[in-house]
């Protein structure tokens, strides 16, 4: 057995460490350079032919640039656009739009609250590498991506597009740009309209339209498409999709679940109220006024210069399909939606004020305790209005949740301490009744009964924390805000691990090292179970080691957040384990193994 147990020991920890290696693949550092997709965009972007120059006598209105907030140059020159294009620019004080003429849609959306880098002053940009302009109408020759518009009119915070079918159709496209504050308003949620108006004398057959909602592409070179998906709610349901669910492939298609091929695409059916495409940090919500009739999912590739098999070069886009009634003669028919591509922030999506169709569920905090995910971020958001540091409020906000669960952690932490004082008896009566079960079992009972020891009094009040801890580790994992939030020292972005240097090739992230030695501390301090085999107590004991090495590239916010519950259970464990418990005697073991009912059992003092 002993030789059984150190071979389960040393595989689980070969297994662990080989997670450092392969950890990234599975886990990956989201806030890495993104110099290797950068340059791979580079690349691409130099084979593409570049916009016709214009001079400054040709400039029209259509070639406007609106230039309130952040210069141009704040655009990567990556977001492959038709030769001749013209684009026009839009600002508030977060958002800076760029309007393309072909398509009469938004070709890129940049955040300037959110920097593409850290240590960089250029923003983020979102749909920088898409499939399709975001709102372009996909797969409608004439009317699509590339089919150009005029620009009828625009200023400082709207534009309209316009552009005639066969002469059969006009199609009208305005956007309204937000204000950077005011009320019922978001800075990052557009309004946009298009209209159709038929120029003709008969019906225009029935329309089925589809807007393009961005592509959401990964963010850096570690980024390994995770949290790459596409999302829609319904009156009765909300569904996300992975990219990876479309690639193919898999462990489980060898039992007969999935394709082994990928997937064109994955149609999902509507009425849908809203529809999103989102990375790990930010997401587009188009929320129309009327449903939209399905969702079409799709993995695109995006950078031509690396290989098919190299899932970098992939992204997922999605496209709102609408079905639009015949329009009579000189009629129109218009086509509305608000339009949010910004930061997954729960506290601005739960503004009930501007969003008003459960926008905040884009967070996909998990069915069953998204609640509790919930709750703890407004409680983190409100301890860091207290204290303008995100890694400060993690750790007030463990605390928090700590605090509050003291009274079933003492309750858990009495019953197990008791179970563990019980161990002779119960190995006793074990010993007495191996032949004879319910006798066993009756002896065993009672002698609960009368200790006032509940056998699953340890397990219980823990299970009442679980939903709050779970959410807590579900929350940390894609809030935007925690993107490049320093804490302190060595620690200067929360939403990677906390790597101080390399050692080898290996980086040494300290955070990881120190829950580790907690956990150790904390299996030394709490009372193991009766019940626990050899086997059992064996792995136990590798569980600090696996658990540290498993978690070594999570980012630096749920190291944290583990490593404060921990340092928190230890000092926790010790004062209950100085509280006294009454003495327990040797009586009810000679009644309880005698049949007899088993009385008083606590020494009288003398």
């Amino acid at each position: 057995m002993d030789k059984k147990n150190t071979f389960l020991g040393a595989f689980f920890i070969i297994a662990a460490f080989a997670s450092i290696y392969l950890g990234p693949k599975f886990f990956p550092a989201p806030a890495a350079p993104p110099a290797a997709v950068r340059e791979a965009v580079a690349q691409q972007t130099a084979n593409t032919p570049a916009p016709a120059a214009t001079t400054p006598a040709a400039t029209s209105a259509a070639t406007q640039t609106v230039t309130s907030g952040a210069p141009q140059a704040a655009f990567a020159a990556t977001s492959v656009e038709h030769a001749g294009a013209s684009v026009t620019t839009l600002q508030n004080d977060f958002i800076a739009v760029r309007f393309t003429d072909f398509g009469g849609a938004i070709s890129d959306i940049a955040f300037k609250k959110y920097p593409v880098a850290q240590g960089r002053p250029d923003p983020f940009v979102f749909n920088e590498l898409h499939a399709d302009p975001m709102l372009a109408l996909a797969e409608f020759p004439g009317l699509d991506r590339g089919t150009r518009y005029e620009v009828v009119s625009h200023t400082a915070s709207e534009i309209v597009f316009r552009a005639v079918l066969d002469g059969r159709l006009e199609v009208t496209r305005r956007y309204v740009l937000p204000p950077s504050t005011g009320p019922q308003t978001d800075p990052y949620q557009l309004r946009h309209e298009t209209t159709f108006r038929n120029l003709t004398a008969q019906t225009a057959p029935p329309l089925r339209v589809a807007l393009a909602l961005g592509t959401a592409a990964p963010v850096n070179a570690l980024d390994y498409g995770l949290q790459l998906t596409t999302g829609y709610a319904t009156a009765d349901t909300k569904k996300f999709i992975a990219r990876g669910d479309l690639q193919g492939g898999g462990f489980m298609t060898n039992f007969g679940v999935g394709s082994r091929e990928p997937l064109p695409n994955i149609t999902s059916p509507g009425p849908i109220v809203w529809a999103t495409v989102k990375n790990q940090f930010f997401a587009s919500i188009l929320t129309p006024d009327e449903p939209a009739a399905s969702l079409i999912t799709r993995r695109v590739k995006l950078l031509t210069a690396l290989p098919d098999t190299d899932n970098n070069a992939y992204g997922v886009t999605g496209l709102a399909q609408f079905e639009l009634k015949a329009i009579a003669p000189s009629a129109s028919t218009t086509l509305a939606a608000n339009f949010y591509v910004g930061p997954k922030e729960y506290k601005r999506l739960a503004n009930s004020d501007v969003f008003k169709a459960d926008q905040d569920k884009v967070m996909d905090y998990g069915r069953f305790f998204g609640w509790a995910s919930q709750l703890l971020t407004l409680l983190m958001n409100w301890m860091h209005s207290l204290v303008p540091n995100w890694g400060v409020a993690i750790i007030l906000t463990t605390l928090s949740l700590k605090i509050l669960f003291i009274p079933a952690t003492i309750s858990s932490m009495r019953s197990m301490k008791r179970m563990a004082k019980l161990q002779p008896e119960l190995a006793a009566m074990k010993e007495k009744y191996k032949d004879n079960p319910q006798k066993m079992n009756q002896a065993t009972m009672a002698l609960f009964k009368e200790r006032k020891v509940n056998p699953v009094g340890g397990c219980l009040p823990q299970l009442l924390t679980m939903p709050f801890f779970i959410g807590f580790y579900s929350m940390l994992q894609s809030t935007a805000e925690l993107r490049y939030a320093p804490f302190f020292g060595w620690v200067h972005d929360l939403s990677a691990p906390d790597t101080l240097l390399h050692l080898g090739g290996i980086p040494l992230n300290i955070l990881p090292l120190l829950l580790g030695v907690t956990m150790v501390f904390q299996m030394r301090l709490t009372p193991t179970s009766p019940t626990m085999d050899q086997t059992q107590a064996t792995m136990m004991k590798f569980m600090p080691v696996i658990f540290t090495l498993f978690c070594y590239n999570l980012p630096a916010a749920l190291a944290l957040y583990s490593t404060t519950n921990g340092l928190f259970t230890i000092a926790q464990t010790i004062i209950i384990n100085r509280m006294k418990d009454p003495a327990i005697g040797p009586v009810a073991v000679a009644n309880a193994l005698s049949g007899k009912p088993v009385k008083n059992v606590t020494p009288k003092k003398k």
